[in-house]
């Protein structure tokens, strides 16, 4: 099935399930939807950071400090984790840690993000539909490069959070 055709869930301001629609009339109408995000991370603590690729629906050709994407009607918050990684990175049976919950809201996306981290060391096949390259960097780097270079909103405004939250020592 062709992403604009895939069925996605429709959710409210509290992230109650209202309806499953096509993608492509939740990004018309600039519909609330769910959607998983992964954070990698090597053993030295650097994360995955991946360049999307052009032809994305939203936010094309910006850098993506998460592997995910959007929760299908058919599927729960877990269950899209799991499928982004291996879609996207070819990471499989790898052990996700839930790390909070989040909304974020903008002008084109508004979504309830269920927000996962995991290890994973590579090697990675990359999704060529949706992952141009990707690589390893200090998170600090990635803030930094963020700075000079498009990066997703909704994943900066994650990765801040969950930096915000580990050196307050709530996360691992």
């Amino acid at each position: 099935m062709s992403p604009e055709n895939e069925i996605i869930q429709i959710v409210d301001e509290k992230n109650r399930e209202l309806a499953a629609v096509s993608r492509t009339i939740m990004r018309a109408q600039n519909l609330i939807h769910r959607a998983s995000y992964v954070l990698v991370f090597n053993k030295a603590r650097e994360l995955y950071i991946q360049r999307r690729t052009m032809n994305k629906d939203i936010y094309p050709g910006y850098w993506d400090v998460a592997a995910g994407g959007v929760v299908l009607a058919d599927e729960n918050y877990d269950d899209s984790a799991r499928r982004e990684l291996r879609e996207e990175l070819g990471i499989c049976n790898n052990n996700l840690t839930h790390c909070f919950d989040h909304y974020y809201e903008d002008s084109n996306n508004r979504v309830w993000g269920r927000i996962y981290n995991c290890t994973h060391e590579g090697p990675f096949v990359l999704q060529a539909e949706e992952v141009e390259y990707g690589m390893f960097v200090p998170v600090q780097t990635a803030l930094a490069m963020s700075r000079q270079d498009p990066f997703t909103p909704d994943g900066l405004e994650i990765l801040n959070r969950f930096e915000e939250a580990r050196s307050g020592l709530l996360l691992p």
